[in-house]
This record gives structure tokens, sequence and C-alpha cells, in this order.
């Protein structure tokens, strides 16, 4: 799995264990494998967002000590947390509006003129 979407091993491991912790899938030693804890109708992209960030993980973070030395800069770190936990609500509400089984039937769609592959496991997102 890790070679075709062009990671290392270990990573794949890691957000694995964190899907398991999340309760949206169980893992079944020996020849068995993975497999999603509950219907693919009922896990949402926010679900799987959350599992692999953590609830309440901030999606844009502002750095602690971001000027805490003036009035001003205390003010735009206010700001700018406000506004990044906005946009945090915003996408986790939109995530939360497709399952596991939409996504899945996506990929099984023909690709588009625009779904262009370079390389075999690589996309081009620059353009």
């Amino acid at each position: 799995m890790a070679g075709s979407i062009g990671t290392n091993p270990v990573v794949v491991r890691r957000i694995a264990g964190l899907l398991v912790r999340g309760g949206l899938v169980k893992v079944q030693r020996g020849p068995g494998g993975a497999a999603l804890a509950r219907p693919a109708e009922e896990i949402t992209l926010a679900d799987v967002w959350r599992a692999v960030h953590g609830v309440g993980a901030p999606l844009l973070g502002v750095h602690g000590r971001a000027g805490q030395s003036e009035a001003l800069g205390r003010r735009i770190v206010a700001v700018l947390r406000e506004r990044f936990a906005l946009a945090e609500r915003a996408m986790l509400l939109d995530l939360s509006h497709t399952t596991l089984a939409e996504l899945a039937a996506g990929l099984h769609a023909p690709a588009s003129a625009d779904e262009q592959v370079d390389r075999p496991g690589q996309l081009d997102i620059a353009g």
C-alpha cells in the first residue's frame, strides 16, 4: 500500500494505528488484514480527520509566543486563532457530508479529462 501512495510503510502503519484507536478500522492478525469497523456508509471524512488529527487539534496553528511582547502582536494572534477556528469548523462540516462509501464510488467513476497521471502513482497537482 505504501508504494502505491508514494510514502514510507512506517507512515501507513502509524496512520492505520490512529484509525484503529479512532474506532474506524479493525485489524486481524495473520492473513485477515484490516477492515472497516463500521460500514463505509457510516464513516465520514470528518471521522477520519478526527481520528488522524485528534479532536480539538487545530487545523492551522499559531505559534504560542508569536507577538506576545506587544499589544498588537497579542491581538493579531487572537484574531488569527478566531479565523482559523472558523475555517476548521467549515472544513469539518464539509467533510461530515461525505462518507467513505461516496468517496469510494468516486474512485470507480470514469476519470475526467482534467485528471491526468504523469507517472504511475503520482498525480499532477501543479496545474
